[in-house]
């Protein structure tokens, strides 16, 4: 990382840091630290009082916010009987857990989803603002039920089924977004996963396409993945699993010479990266520069649920941050080992100098 990252990376974890705090952990004379603080100053990375950084670090999350209740057995799953579980309650859903995973990082994040007009509601909203999301531009709909999100979990943690209902987000049309908008092209980016409806979907792409907003998709399922227009033009990072590359390369994968083939045959689409997520087999990444295969960073699995937003929220800081495709990927990777370690659908202890931690230990 170079200096002008470390001294920005520090501020963003403490925008009251002295110069001469700053010296001494990036390794350089107090006059020299304020220098670079001038350039950044005069570039509008930094501005105002307390080293406020710039709105060039904003992204807007938008698709899924639901409850997540995970039923755990302890022993093995009996198919068509009755199990004893323990079950838990946590936030979830994947634009929600990208939004707190990305603010976790220090990055400035909104959310814009749909909740019900009830309890759960209510409670996303209050646990999703604790973390520093802005939650201002939530539709909260009256008569409706919050979406929520039911996993069965073995003994080791994976999941045995899954149920999702997500009715709520059938509501969604494209004029809300039209409403929405002047917030959306203020940001420095775009989040989207595919829970919303198509023609919503569509109208995004086509938005930031049209005026040059990066846009970082994850398709969600291998049934929502469907929803994504054939042309994927101005798409900047496509994060699909294998099951769902498979639906969108229209072959199947059962290597990683497959999944290369596969992530060229997504990129004719129009989209400029791609990273396939492939559970205890790692990741690959393609795009026009660089590709290949990166094993996961070994770590004692508690529980699977949020891993896959954990990997994907933390690639794409790593983009934001100016990264190289297999240096967000690694980022990525840590994230991912961090959240299987936890039962929280996002682990408490996520932050930029733990990833960067953990990415070390393995690479020494």
């Amino acid at each position: 990382m170079d200096k002008e990252k470390q001294i920005l990376h520090h501020i963003r974890m403490n925008p009251f840091i002295s110069q001469q705090e700053l010296s001494s952990k990036v390794g350089l004379s107090r006059p020299a630290v304020a220098n670079y603080i001038a350039n950044l100053t005069r570039r509008g990375e930094i501005k105002g009082r307390g080293y406020i950084l710039g709105e060039e670090s904003s992204i807007v999350c938008i698709g899924g916010a639901n409850t997540d209740r995970k039923a755990r057995t302890n022993q093995k799953v009996r198919l068509y009987s009755s199990n004893p579980v323990r079950i838990t309650e946590t936030c979830g859903g994947v634009a929600r857990n990208f939004a707190e995973n990305l603010s976790r990082l220090g990055v400035s994040t909104s959310l814009i989803a749909c909740v019900g007009e009830d309890k759960e509601g209510n409670w996303l909203l209050k646990e999703t603002k604790s973390v520093g999301v802005d939650i201002s531009q939530v539709w909260v709909l009256p008569m409706e039920r919050t979406g929520n999100y039911t996993a069965l979990l073995d003994v080791d943690g994976e999941s045995i089924v899954a149920m999702a209902d997500m009715t709520i987000y059938e509501k969604i049309t494209t004029s809300m977004f039209e409403e929405k908008w002047s917030h959306i092209a203020a940001s420095q980016a775009v989040f989207l996963d595919t829970n919303i409806p198509e023609d919503s979907i569509r109208y995004l792409i086509k938005r930031c396409r049209d005026e040059s907003i990066p846009l970082y998709i994850d398709p969600v399922s291998s049934t929502k993945a469907q929803r994504l227009p054939v042309r994927l033009d101005g798409v900047e990072l496509l994060l699909p699993t294998r099951e769902e590359a498979e639906v969108l390369s229209d072959m199947r994968i059962e290597s990683i010479t497959d999944c290369q083939l596969a992530c060229e045959k997504i990129r004719q689409r129009g989209v400029k990266q791609i990273i396939v997520t492939l559970g205890n087999e790692g990741v690959f990444y393609s795009s026009s520069d660089e590709s290949g295969h990166l094993p996961p960073f070994t770590t004692d699995i508690i529980d699977v649920t949020g891993a896959d937003d954990a990997f994907a929220s933390c690639a794409i800081y790593g983009m934001m941050m100016k990264e190289s495709l297999i240096g967000s990927c690694q980022l990525g990777l840590a994230g991912a080992a961090l959240t299987l370690q936890t039962e929280e659908s996002i682990s408490p202890v996520l932050k930029p100098e733990k990833l960067h931690e953990i990415i070390k230990m393995f690479s020494e």
